[in-house]
């Protein structure tokens, strides 16, 4: 999980690098030739241990590839009121992607780990962007879906004027509504699963369905103070599924 992690952050790093567009799609480039080269079997010595995990539990190309896509995303042009279908296709390669990773790690039976990776990836890439808007915004992004800004009245895809809109509440609805229907169907899962072989991805859904319900709690109109899990809530969430 490590290695994994250590993957997904090099390449979220670049995304999101202020740096030069074209600079930041070479390096993307580079990680695409270095894992098309960890596969041909003879890896970039920085990949050895990665290397190791993807021969211990078989992880697939398709999906390293789909996060270094997701990432150039952002890189590509800013990512601003996508139509529903690319905001799913971003999810799918950012958050799911890194799901399907990590069900083989975690030992899942083949099905039941796709539709785990599918639900919850988007759960909590969901919760993320309704967590951070106004980060998102300071880099010129917004992720909330033109449907739903169109259906809440706002016909603005300018970050600043959206997080400003007196409809904000409605148009994030969409994804709290989206996102908690995902956290559904993950528990569903989950529940019908190994509890040893899910206690990762349980404590995950726990702690980021909390903090969706605090971002709804909270509301989103400005000012919006920033919502975080309490230190607490965490270790006894940890502590509830270790015992």
């Amino acid at each position: 999980m490590f290695e994994i992690y250590a993957f997904c952050r090099a390449v979220d790093d670049i995304a999101d690098d202020p740096g030069p567009r074209d600079g930041r799609r070479e390096q993307l480039q580079h990680w695409r030739a270095d894992i098309e080269t960890l596969y041909a079997g003879a890896p970039q010595q920085h990949l050895s241990g990665l290397a190791r995990a993807v021969r211990r539990f078989d992880l697939q190309r398709e999906d390293f590839m789909a996060v270094i896509d997701g990432m150039e995303m952002d890189v590509v042009a800013d990512i601003r009121a996508p139509d529903v279908k690319t905001l799913d296709r971003y999810c799918d390669r950012v958050a799911c992607a890194v799901g399907r990773l990590s069900v083989r790690v975690f030992g899942m039976e083949h099905g039941a780990g796709l539709a785990l990776a599918d639900h919850l990836g988007r759960a909590l890439q969901l919760t993320n962007i309704l967590r951070d808007l106004d980060e998102d915004a300071a880099l010129g992004r917004l992720y909330l879906p033109k449907e739903a800004l169109q259906a809440a009245g706002i016909a603005a895809t300018d970050p600043v004027t959206v997080l400003a809109h007196p409809a904000l509440d409605k148009a994030c609805a969409a994804l709290v509504i989206a996102a908690k229907g995902h956290f559904r169907q993950a528990r569903t899962v989950m529940a019908d699963s190994p509890r040893r072989l899910v206690r990762a991805p349980r404590i995950m859904g726990e702690a980021y369905n909390l903090i969706l319900e605090q971002l709804v709690e909270r509301g989103f109109a400005p000012p919006r103070a920033s919502v975080r899990l309490p230190r607490g809530h965490l270790i006894l969430i940890v502590l509830r599924n270790l015992v």
